[in-house]
């Protein structure tokens, strides 16, 4: 009879001290036409930031439970040659330039890593429960542990989708489906303080922005197995 209680305080004491692994998000890979969309005013953002509106739901459920800021979203050049998001900041290659990617600080921030960075830790953590390992439908998380990215830096984060070149639209984008079943809940972060100022810091990134003659953002069509883990992230 001892033995049996010293086990069961035993197992009670290791699932204490191990933490569960993060349930999989129920996921779908949508195959409607993308289009670089202004990020909604539901999402506090840089002005003039745009996003491939097929992320725009998960931007939006995020949102709602994270005080976030998006500091940049998709950069490259659009239909009537003005150019939008950060100039010469995001690595060749980066999923920026196809509108599936964004950097983000905490609300009211002010750049330095303090208390206002808890809930995008959170976020983070939620994201890539651990190193390289991210959960779909992210490709890449950046952030402690990244150069470049990380608490007092920015928050990077990357959806999986087809292989498209640079400035193109993909055939498809991976999303995790928000308000329905299956949906994993992250750790509810504490409400934003009131009032909304933009944050200080960095939008990332190290290697300069290629200049491109290309035409602005048009559909993809070529294809990749999803599950990538290589950082095209900034």
């Amino acid at each position: 009879m001892r033995r049996t209680a010293l086990a069961v305080i035993s197992a009670a004491l290791f699932f204490i001290a191990v933490p569960a692994q993060a349930a999989p998000l129920a996921t779908r890979s949508v195959y409607s036409p993308g289009r670089i969309v202004p990020i909604p005013a539901s999402v506090p953002h840089e002005a003039g930031d745009m996003v491939d509106r097929r992320i725009v739901p998960d931007l939006r459920w995020i949102a709602q439970r994270y005080p976030v800021f998006v500091t940049d979203g998709y950069s490259g050049p659009l239909p009537d040659g003005t150019h939008v998001g950060c100039n010469r900041c995001h690595v060749r290659n980066s999923d920026h330039y196809n509108g599936l990617a964004v950097d983000i600080v905490p609300l009211n921030g002010d750049g330095r890593c303090d208390a206002s960075w808890r809930p995008i830790t959170r976020l983070a953590h939620w994201a890539e429960p651990v190193q390289n390992r991210p959960r779909p439908p992210f490709r890449w998380v950046g952030y402690d542990g990244d150069s470049g990215h990380g608490c007092g830096n920015h928050l990077h984060l990357s959806w999986e989708h087809a292989v498209a070149p640079m400035f193109r639209l993909a055939e498809w984008v991976e999303v995790f489906r928000v308000g329905g079943q299956g949906t994993a809940e992250p750790p509810q972060p504490s409400a934003p303080p009131s009032g909304v100022k933009p944050p200080k810091g960095p939008q990332g990134g190290s290697e300069p922005e290629p200049t491109p003659e290309e035409a602005a953002p048009r559909g993809g069509v070529s294809t990749a197995q999803p599950g990538g883990v290589s950082p095209r992230g900034d």
